[in-house]
């Protein structure tokens, strides 16, 4: 699980760094540019997480097969390549509504100027959606053939030419205009290609990969893997969109109290993720050796992967809710300068903040390696409705409640989260030591075969 595991975990890391590297950069040009970059970014993570989840379903589907027969060439190109259809299914209508990006969020009750500077950041970032989708297909490819290393060596890659283009694009260095928050998203929509460009070079030209030609004839439609592919993505996208949307809501439901609040939502909400992307990684690595040994009919291999999965992300979380707890100011002065003005008001903030989001690092681990473990097993839709009951049906209205209707304000916010995640992750580890009571086991062999 660590040799599979550990390329999975900094390859999310590094993902998350080209995130917080246009956050800190925002940050440096003021409070209100890190709000509206708040904005903008919250509004496309809620269609990347969502193509996110959906591109997900190549690891598992891809590992149940060769799990069955670990020379299944056919059948893995025929899923790798409907992924593909995926990716392109999806993009265009992401493209045309983040195009109204303004609109949305000032029908959503958000400040006119801060919905206008994040639009202008979005009209240049959304177009890194589609190849960013099919470096995630890619990179599903090479984690089922337990490989990820590749994934890792191209994203590393990817950090610092988006940090660089990130300095030239937003502050005009080296004779580049000075684009702003206009500047960032080209970066990182560019930073984006690159990754995809640089993981199709590997699968086309290693020889490891080459013999699954990909990307040959990949336009040909195989109208039956495609049906099939949306069965177990589509539930993968909605669940994890309800987390994610659940927490973009947060972002928005801050900024009706204020850029102050949201600024220190922001950069909170920006650590919270990053420490999320270690139990993301293991519980990528789960998915894989679940399905690995689910497809062979291995029950044991199945516990033992679930089992290990779930001790490795909860030992980490529980580091990281003391780092968290006994090293506030450590984690949160990097994101902001001092000498601007109302930047010490929103580092106390983001510092009570960080405080709550100490509290359900263990929940969130929990949650996120249960979910993939089960789609180790092609059980997606019954955690689809655990996530919309206890993101939409309780964590989004108790924040609301809590931020609105009493004192607390943005620490009310916190809170319904925190539940939240608590309610989400006992339904979906109770789902899995239930697994054998339920038939999971022999039913989703059974609609595998």
């Amino acid at each position: 699980m660590l040799t599979l595991g550990w390329p999975m975990v900094l390859t999310n890391v590094a993902q998350t760094a080209m995130t917080a590297t246009d956050v800190v950069m925002m940050g440096h040009l003021g409070p209100d540019s890190l709000a509206a970059g708040a904005l903008g970014s919250n509004l496309y993570m809620a269609f990347l997480i969502f193509g996110i989840g959906v591109m997900a379903a190549v690891s598992p589907m891809t590992a149940i097969e060769l799990g069955r027969n670990r020379h299944a060439v056919r059948d893995v190109r025929r899923t790798v390549r409907q992924g593909f259809w995926a990716a392109a299914t999806m993009a265009v209508p992401m493209w045309l509504a983040l195009w109204q990006a303004e609109a949305i969020l000032t029908a959503m009750g958000q400040d006119q100027a801060l919905a206008k500077a994040a639009a202008s950041y979005l009209h240049t970032l959304q177009w890194g959606l589609f190849p960013f989708f099919l470096y995630l297909g890619l990179r599903g490819f090479v984690a089922s053939l337990q490989r990820p290393g590749w994934a890792l060596v191209v994203v590393l890659f990817a950090v610092p030419f988006n940090a660089f283009a990130n300095w030239c694009l937003m502050f005009g260095n080296l004779g580049f205009p000075a684009l702003g928050l206009q500047g960032s998203g080209l970066a990182t929509a560019s930073a984006s290609l690159l990754m995809f460009i640089g993981l199709a070079l590997v699968v086309s030209f290693d020889r490891r990969f080459r013999r699954y030609h990909l990307l040959g004839r990949f336009w040909v439609p195989d109208w039956q893997r495609y049906r099939a592919y949306w069965r177990i993505g589509l539930p993968i996208g909605v669940t994890v969109a309800f987390e994610v949307i659940v927490f973009n809501g947060a972002a928005f439901l801050m900024g009706l109290l204020g850029a102050t609040q949201l600024a220190a939502h922001a950069i909170a909400i920006q650590i919270a993720s990053l420490t999320f992307m270690v139990p993301l990684g293991i519980g990528q690595a789960g998915t894989v050796r679940v399905g690995r040994a689910f497809g062979a009919g291995d029950r044991d291999g199945v516990r033992r992967a679930g089992a290990v999965a779930l001790t490795l992300a909860l030992g980490f979380m529980a580091c990281t809710a003391l780092l968290m707890l006994l090293a506030p100011g450590l984690l949160v002065s990097p994101f902001l300068d001092p000498s601007r003005p109302g930047s010490a008001e929103v580092m106390n903030l983001a510092m009570t903040f960080l405080l709550y989001a100490a509290i359900f690092q263990l929940a969130d681990g929990a949650q996120v390696v249960g979910s993939s473990i089960l789609r180790g097993l092609g059980d997606t839709r019954v955690p689809m409705i655990f996530a919309g009951l206890g993101y939409w049906v309780i964590g989004l209205p108790l924040s609301a409640a809590l931020g609105f209707l009493t004192p607390l304000g943005g620490r009310g916010i916190w809170i319904g989260l925190a539940v939240a995640l608590a309610i989400v992750s006992v339904l979906m580890l109770g789902r899995w030591f239930a697994r054998e009571r339920l038939g999971l086991m022999a039913r989703m062999r059974a609609e595998a075969i």
